[in-house]
């Protein structure tokens, strides 16, 4: 892989939209060790400024809470523009469907002029549900997917597939050098235990000890890409100096089903809880694995942490975020210690005001 290399990376800045999320705070961290200025964007919908507490005094980082389906600052450049801005998780992005198409496309538009004045690279965090339930297997880049336009899902599969349509108008017009991952499914530390998707359900609720949620059979399969890896091909994706002139699969070719997912869960918390079986929702994939040759051979990447292996301390995250959600019962006389607080996120640079 060859970089894509202007000007000393020291003097170069990434905006990242949805820098406070789950994915978009592990970017953030891995530009920081790489050196580079960043600047992290967030609503704070689903983010939280507390995946961002580590860097409160790092000089090279700022945060700007601002929604991209507002304009931005006309000030406001970067090297590398990483859009994250968007829900992901089937609660989230179904609570309010028209945020979430608009965040798909008034965003990245936004997004994208960004990249455009800047003369920058455009990563699109795209997604592995504009595959929809799929008829091929493994997915391709090549596939075109088999999606229901109408359903209950398609704010988010539509906005992605609106938004992938948008990135590659940008490209084809030179207006600016984007790059489009297609993304399959991430799980790790700072996941949110209410957030609904299938690895944080199971394990927070072999933790809790309640009963096991799984959907219809359990045959349907699923591929786990850990979160340390998928950033690291986001960066990889940004950094090779030629354009890959279409998607990139990122994701663990793994493949699981949701059965044997949840019998390693049981067995990785000592848990015993039952499995209850609920109907299978409306649009959700039967199988679901990427096919990576394009990743292997453009980007040089491949994941190298399988599901046995990012599954312990994805439950010790778990493990830690329902400790410190259960009540503190003190016994009078012993005063109740106040909480730290995080600290505050250092101030947006002037080359990127707050909105």
């Amino acid at each position: 892989m060859t970089p894509h290399s202007a000007k000393d990376t020291a003097e170069r800045t990434a905006l990242v939209a949805g820098g406070a999320g789950f994915l978009g705070s592990h970017l953030t961290e891995l530009l920081i060790r790489k050196g580079w200025r960043v600047v992290a964007l967030d609503n704070l919908q689903t983010g939280s400024t507390a995946n961002l507490s580590r860097l409160a005094k790092e000089s090279r980082f700022s945060f700007i809470e601002h929604d991209v389906i507002e304009p931005l600052p006309s000030s406001l450049k970067a090297d590398r523009v990483f859009n994250l801005a968007c829900a992901a998780s089937p609660p989230r992005y179904q609570a309010d469907p028209v945020h979430t198409m608009m965040t798909s496309v008034l965003g990245t538009k936004h997004l994208l002029d960004v990249a455009e004045r800047s003369g920058g690279v455009f990563v699109q965090a795209s997604t592995s549900e504009v595959y929809g339930d799929p008829d091929q297997h493994p997915q391709r880049e090549d596939y075109w997917g088999n999606v229901n336009t109408t359903g209950p899902r398609a704010c988010y599969d539509e906005g992605k597939r609106a938004a992938e349509a948008l990135c590659f108008d940008y490209l084809r017009l030179g207006k600016a050098d984007v790059r489009v991952a297609r993304i399959f499914n991430t799980y790790g530390p700072r996941m949110q235990p209410d957030d609904g998707r299938i690895v944080s359900n199971l394990i927070c609720q072999a933790l809790s000890g309640k009963p096991l949620t799984i959907y219809g059979t359990g045959e349907q399969t699923r591929s786990f890409c850990y979160v340390s890896d998928l950033v690291d091909g986001m960066w990889r994706l940004s950094d090779v100096a030629d354009n890959p002139g279409g998607p990139v699969n990122l994701g663990n070719p793994g493949e699981f089903t949701i059965n044997e997912l949840a019998a390693l869960v049981l067995a990785m918390t000592r848990g015993s809880s039952p499995i209850v079986h609920q109907a299978l929702p409306q649009d959700d994939p039967r199988r679901r694995r990427p096919d990576i040759s394009r990743a292997e051979a453009v980007l040089g990447w491949s994941p190298k942490v399988q599901l046995a292996k990012g599954l312990p301390p994805t439950i010790a995250w778990f493990d830690k975020m329902i400790a410190a959600a259960r009540p503190v019962v003190e016994t009078p006389p012993k005063r109740v210690r106040a909480g730290g607080r995080v600290p505050a996120l250092a101030a947006a640079p002037a080359a990127a005001p707050k909105a």
